[in-house]
């Protein structure tokens, strides 16, 4: 059987969402409800974050909906050391009533959210987008199968996929359910066999 790439998989860079780190929050706001529109106009076929570039065009990374969330509410970053992997509490077993006394804790959401709305404005997506680790890329010409174990090592959604020597040139993005998708295609390929 032959080998799927991760090209072969991907959603190529020129159809994806993006936008200048150098626009504000309220701009990706605006980007990303079109995207989820468009997926839930479309049974799913949408994006659930846009890629970041930089003044040279290239991408540096993610925002998501739970960025975009996370923003509104700067205090969150005050919670654990505030990586994201640290906001994940709930998945420690942390009971809901310990949850709740984190909210009254550090005040999270004391304004009403039209108030926190109006800094939308002065945000800039650099600023708090998601800057993705070094485990984060995958090249192109690498086989599905590393693309696989690099989502699942790293617990990812999604990873940027790159090109040339350097890898330094973002192409793309894998995502884990178009992964999961091929995969299933794949096994039902097999069976049939």
């Amino acid at each position: 059987m032959k080998k799927t790439m991760v090209k072969e998989v991907m959603i190529p860079l020129s159809e994806y969402s993006t936008i200048s780190g150098e626009q504000t929050l309220y701009d990706a706001m605006l980007v990303l409800e079109d995207a989820l529109k468009r997926m839930k106009a479309t049974c799913g076929e949408g994006h659930r974050a846009v890629l970041v570039y930089d003044e040279n065009n290239e991408i540096k990374g993610k925002l998501s909906h739970l960025d975009v969330l996370r923003a509104l509410e700067p205090k969150y970053f005050e919670v654990g050391d505030g990586s994201p992997m640290s906001l994940g509490l709930s998945r420690f077993g942390l009971s809901p009533k310990f949850m709740k006394g984190l909210l009254d804790q550090f005040r999270l959401w004391d304004k009403p959210l039209q108030d926190i709305a109006r800094k939308t404005s002065k945000i800039k997506v650099k600023d708090v987008m998601y800057t993705p680790s070094a485990g984060e890329y995958v090249d192109e010409e690498a086989t599905l199968d590393e693309g696989i174990h690099q989502l699942l090592l790293g617990q990812h959604q999604s990873l940027l996929v790159t090109r040339g020597q350097e890898h330094t040139t973002v192409v793309g993005i894998l995502r884990l359910g178009d992964v999961f998708i091929k995969a299933v295609e794949l096994i039902k390929e097999e069976k049939e066999d």
